[in-house]
């Protein structure tokens, strides 16, 4: 089951815009991220839970999306987020949250893929951002999550050996995301 999910939980990158995530679903995904592991317990991550319609269509432009796709320049309209998650480190707390930013952003999409929504990190944000959501300059943005019901299909590829690791989109849209097969991935085995 949780292998299931996991494969699932994909990089989407359009979505149904009119299919709103309310108040409740943001909350609930937020609140998987923040029962995550922490170092040293710090816990110095916070978000920005964003629905408004207005505020999402200042953000959007703050965005870039699918750096490997250069033709792209990211969903069109009615295939936009239906909410974001940004997230931020609270400077107060701690000066780092690499490890941490990524198990709650794990969490945020796994528990998105639960409810049959799908969701992207977008770490490529224009420095405007800050002040469109009046942020205190304590408050650093390290990545935006987009959330929605998704719009695309991906399929997941056994990368051969020498292959390219780059997503890219065939002739019907399908967005192909290679993987590295297991045994190139595994450096040395000592088990019995």
């Amino acid at each position: 089951m949780l292998y299931d999910l996991i494969r699932k939980t994909r990089s989407f990158r359009r979505f149904k815009e009119d299919e709103p995530i309310d108040r409740e679903t943001l909350r609930y995904i937020v609140d998987l991220a923040r029962l995550g592991g922490s170092a040293r317990n710090a816990q110095p991550l916070k978000y920005v839970l964003v629905n408004s319609p207005a505020v999402k269509a200042k953000i959007f432009p703050h965005l870039a999306w699918a750096g490997y796709l250069k033709d792209w320049p990211g969903p069109k309209k009615k295939e936009r987020p239906a909410a974001y998650i940004v997230c931020l480190l609270d400077t107060r707390l701690s000066r780092a949250a690499d490890c941490d930013l990524g198990i709650a952003t794990q969490n945020l999409l796994l528990g998105a893929a639960e409810m049959e929504l799908g969701g992207c990190r977008i770490g490529s944000i224009a420095p405007g951002l800050r002040e469109v959501l009046g942020l205190d300059d304590h408050l650093q943005i390290l990545l935006v999550v987009a959330l929605g019901k998704p719009a695309e299909t991906i399929s997941l590829d056994e990368q051969g050996t020498g292959e390219d690791i780059k997503y890219w989109r065939d002739a019907d849209q399908v967005h192909h995301v290679p993987k590295r097969p297991l045994q190139d991935i595994i450096a040395a085995e000592f088990v019995a």
